[in-house]
């Protein structure tokens, strides 16, 4: 049994101040149902140590569909709709958690919260074998007072039952288990702030001045206590304090929880939050007691930006048009499933800057504290999503759709409303077709009684909700749905087509394309008019687990990403009009179709590569993706030929196709140009690889700390004797290591392998895999050792820095 004892001394906060202590690491799990799962006796045998966050369904295996699912040659069914494929093949079922604590005496006469970050899909929470709390909806968090329920001097049990529910309970994989951060919460009993007290606005914005308002809910526990101090300071990025003030507030003895506009300043010369510049603000603010010293302390980050929406421009930011270039993916992570690491996180969000993005949609539900707060940091802008469908079945399956929403909304807002990130709410997705949504008007009764309440807590975003593609008005599809007549923005999933008609018969309407498809790339973006649309997020960009489109398919394959984080070559044709004012070209040849219907639209498209290693003869038909004016095409320096840029046709602009090109071992090089300029402005070659003789290693984090959750991925590369990677090579790698880390992930971009993701070993597709790594919580150097049949072992050292000088 693992006890985890809580010294006082350990805790990085002085006594008076409210504590926040990591309780990530050392539970033990079973999975599976156990009858002593909230038991504070002795464990059965199959208990496991594990460190959160952590996925417990991402370690399971396959399940294939069965013979009837699949069906045969006479009776062919299709694999979609296999009872697990759109959760990713993984069996349903539950799995308990346990953590062992001793409380410090110091905390005796203190208020003593368990948090939690979110619990997938439902969970249930002991203290001592008594049911003590737990979320009926696992996206978001929840804490639970266990102030008189420590035993001092003794063993305390946390148990966590975590279940994800029937296949039916969610249209994609969602990871189970303890997939976010639990932490221990300790404050003042008396006085102290309540859950996401503070609420920070910039109602006025100018480049020389900005007012910032920011309020604060308190709970006072003391009958004698009638006025409340407390203490604001605001720090810029740098740490420098830019305002600081006290200020004294009545307190109405009749109320235990009241919140209060703490201050409301003026911060001269502002430094501005926006994409390119996303610089953010601290503001921390103390409550007082009589004596004067600290009951309780909290910080938030924010940014000052002022956000202005109009049907003439869409979206302005500090008075400048901007266009959200977006993505709209769920909330797992390849080979580490839904467990909620930040510099997993991160790596996306780096990649997807670094190809244009600077938006995101969370679909269809609120993503992990640690994606607000890096695309505070990067600049990335939030649609903040709650729901798929405003029913029960999708919305936890186990609590009345009706009866949880008043909690989750205000759960939701507060948690999320002081990010500069988030630039519009959204409540659900794709529902405004369903008869039996509540009160059978087609969406509009719930959305008026959800957005009531958000507006409660935030008024300074606009609400929407994503339109199915198919749904219109229940009368004549040549008007909008009743539903995307009532949201402040109309948001549809792929039918871009309909905003031109739409916006001359409703000139007040917003547009914001919430889906858009990878087979129509190009057209879905250069038929908007672009002057005046919101902007647009690319469904599925990243592949991933669940919604397979069949066996052996684990998962999405649509993606310009495949789900170890490689582009594929279309991922340059995207780039070529997200980054229009960076030269791109880059080859792209073609190779096959790959067609399918998916929520009554076309998904597939074509399957491209970028390598030059094809059997002789071979005649090819490739694109040049290009945003210059033309491109030069020279197989082994002999030009075979010049093209424009078609800018006049959607379907055509950015993207030059080659036919009947001879295939030729050596190279092929791609040179763009822009009119009146002889030089290119940019070149993309790619060359014929020998037979890969070695492996090339490279990581990717080079400030790895050792706090036992940061992330080192090291990227594995079969290359020839020159150093170019051999597309062909398929061997299998063998992982160890030794050291301040351990193996947390194994991926390759091949969605159909029946290799898991957890383990030590991984094949190689199109000459690369990755492995994962996560630190222990000690400095020192990682030693990681590969080992394959095909290629001599390679090692690399990998420093893990100390946290805090420690």
């Amino acid at each position: 049994m693992l006890i985890v004892f809580v010294a006082i001394g350990l805790i990085p906060f002085p006594l008076e101040a409210r504590e926040v202590i990591s309780l990530n690491r050392d539970w033990l799990f079973h999975a599976g149902d156990v009858a002593d799962g909230a038991s504070a006796h002795t464990l059965s045998p199959g208990w496991i140590t594990v460190n959160v966050p952590h996925d417990y369904q991402i370690s399971q295996p396959w399940v294939a569909p069965g013979v009837d699912e699949r069906g045969d040659a006479d009776n062919p069914v299709a694999n979609v709709a296999s009872r697990l494929s759109s959760r990713g093949f993984k069996e349903m079922g539950c799995g308990w958690y346990r953590k062992t604590i001793i409380p410090d005496n110091d905390w005796k006469g203190r208020r003593i919260l368990l948090d939690f970050e979110g619990i997938m899909l439902v969970g249930d929470v002991y203290l001592n074998g008594e049911l003590i709390g737990g979320t009926d909806y696992g996206y978001l968090g929840f804490e639970i007072d266990v102030t008189d329920k420590l035993r001092y001097g003794e063993e305390n049990v946390i148990a966590v039952r975590a279940d994800t529910g029937s296949p039916e309970n969610s249209r994609w994989y969602t990871g189970g288990g303890l997939y976010r951060d639990v932490n221990l919460k300790i404050t003042d009993p008396e006085l102290y702030f309540t859950r996401h007290p503070l609420y920070v606005t910039t109602p006025e914005v100018e480049r020389d001045r900005a007012v910032v308002r920011i309020q604060a809910e308190v709970a006072n526990h003391i009958a004698s206590l009638d006025s409340l101090r407390m203490k604001t300071v605001i720090r810029d990025a740098d740490g420098k304090a830019v305002y600081e003030a006290e200020s004294s507030h009545r307190f109405n003895r009749k109320q235990t929880i009241k919140e209060y506009e703490a201050d409301s300043l003026v911060l001269d010369n502002p430094r501005l939050w926006d994409c390119e510049t996303p610089h953010l603000y601290t503001a921390t603010v103390t409550l007082l007691r009589p004596d004067a010293t600290v009951a309780d302390e909290v910080s938030t980050r924010f940014g000052v930006r002022k956000l202005e929406y109009s049907p003439e421009y869409g979206l302005r930011i500090n008075g400048k048009k901007v266009l959200l270039k977006g993505i709209a993916n769920h909330h797992t992570l390849g080979a580490l499933g839904a467990a909620a690491y930040p510099r997993a996180i991160e790596k996306r969000i780096r990649l997807l800057k670094d190809f244009g993005f600077n938006h995101i949609r969370c679909s269809h539900n609120p993503y992990s504290e640690s994606l607000m707060d890096l695309c505070d940091e990067y600049g990335i802008l939030v649609v903040d999503e709650l729901y798929d469908k405003w029913l029960t079945q999708y919305a936890g399956g186990r609590k009345d759709w009706m009866e949880q929403w008043p909690h989750d909304v205000p759960e939701w807002v507060r948690r999320d409303r002081n990010h500069p990130c988030v630039v519009m709410w959204s409540l659900g997705n794709e529902l405004q077709l369903l008869w039996d949504i509540p009160y059978a008007d087609w969406g509009v009764t719930p959305y008026r009684m959800q957005k009531a309440l958000l507006d409660r807590y935030d008024r300074t975003r606009p609400v929407t909700v994503a339109m199915h593609p198919r749904g219109r008005n229940e009368k004549t599809d040549s008007l909008p749905a009743p539903l995307a007549m009532e949201t402040d923005v109309a948001a549809y999933n792929y039918r871009y087509m309909y905003f031109p008609g739409d916006s001359r018969r409703f000139p007040r309407m917003m547009f914001y394309q919430s889906e858009a498809n990878t087979s129509n790339m190009g057209p879905n973006y250069f038929d908007m008019d672009l002057d005046k649309v919101i902007g647009l997020a690319y469904w599925g960009m990243i592949d991933y687990l669940g919604e397979s489109a069949g066996w052996p398919a684990k998962g999405w394959e649509q993606g310009v990403f495949d789900i170890s984080l490689e582009p594929k070559p279309n991922a340059y044709f995207l780039k070529s009009y997200f980054k229009e004012d960076e030269p791109l070209v880059h080859i792209a040849v073609y190779e096959d179709e790959e067609p399918y219907i998916w929520n009554d639209i076309q998904m597939g498209g074509k399957r491209l590569s970028d390598h030059w290693n094809y059997p002789e003869p071979s005649i090819l038909k490739l694109y040049t993706y290009t945003n210059a004016d033309e491109v030069e095409l020279k197989i082994n320096g002999k030009t075979i030929g010049r093209k424009r840029n078609d800018r006049t046709d959607s379907r055509r602009r950015n993207r030059i196709m080659w036919e009947n090109v001879e295939y030729s071992p050596g190279n092929i090089e791609a040179f763009a140009y822009n009119d009146g300029e002889s030089n290119p402005v940019a070149r993309h070659r790619i060359e014929t690889s020998g037979r890969a003789s070695h492996l090339l290693l490279t990581a990717d984090n080079a400030d790895w700390r050792a706090d036992g959750t940061d992330l080192q991925h090291v990227r594995v590369e079969a290359v020839d004797k020159k150093g170019r990677r051999d597309v062909s090579a398929r061997g299998m790698l063998t992982f160890s290591v030794e050291g301040p880390a351990e193996i947390v992930g194994v991926i390759n971009g091949d969605n159909r392998s029946n290799e898991l993701t957890v383990g030590n070993s991984r094949s190689l597709y199109n000459g690369t895999a990755t492995v994962i790594l996560r630190s222990k919580p000690e400095s020192g150097t990682a030693l990681l050792r590969i080992t394959s049949p095909d290629f001599k072992p390679v090692m690399m050292k990998l420093p893990v820095s100390p946290v805090d000088g420690k």
